[in-house]
């Protein structure tokens, strides 16, 4: 099993090799988001050894989305025969900061937010998005070191504060302040640090 792995690594890694040629190109900007969402899914994942674009681009389908985010346009190039993981969208207008980890299993994912912070965490059926149909600016603006659990809803024009995590099955309609653990529909705070 192990000499298959690598034998489809070293085959993949044909069709991966003009990803880190627009990963070259790139703004050091880019690079450093890009290198720090990889340092992410290596603690996270308990790697033993360092694991690096190649190796998530071939064998995470699912960071593939979050690659081709980070690069803008230019994935164009590449993603017809690099397929994106088709049930993960992630549409944030102004910034997605860097330490990004979304779980191996992303099915039914959306993400559609005016900015994320740093060390933003996201399980599986999650959607952040607009309350309205058609007001597409109305979506949620998330803080720093969040964690979402799974099926959770998070809607309007709100914002969840920093240090936040959400249960699982958890909708959120209005904004979470900073330092708290919320759960449940409707949403409450059982936990908040001062």
């Amino acid at each position: 099993m192990k000499v298959i792995r690598i034998i489809q690594f070293f085959l993949s890694t044909i069709f991966v090799w003009p990803a880190k040629f627009l990963y070259v190109l790139s703004s050091d900007n880019i690079r450093q988001l890009i290198d720090s969402d990889i340092k992410e899914m290596n603690i996270r994942t308990k790697q033993k050894i360092h694991r690096g674009l190649l190796y998530w681009l071939v064998f995470y389908p699912p960071y593939r989305n979050l690659f081709y985010f980070r690069i803008g346009r230019k994935s164009r190039l590449i993603s017809w025969f690099l397929k994106p993981y088709p049930l993960f969208f992630i549409g944030v207008r102004e910034k997605f900061e860097g330490n990004a980890y979304v779980l191996n299993h992303p099915y039914g994912t959306i993400i559609n937010a005016k900015s994320i912070g740093y060390n933003f965490t996201i399980c599986q059926l999650t959607t952040i998005g607009n309350k309205t149909h058609g007001k597409n600016d109305l979506v949620p603006t998330i803080g720093n070191n969040v964690s979402v659990g799974a099926n959770v809803n998070i809607i309007g024009d709100i914002k969840i504060g920093n240090n936040v995590i959400i249960g699982a099955g958890t909708v959120v309609v209005k904004d979470v302040p900073d330092n708290c653990i919320v759960v449940g529909n409707p949403m409450r705070i059982i936990y908040k640090q001062n």
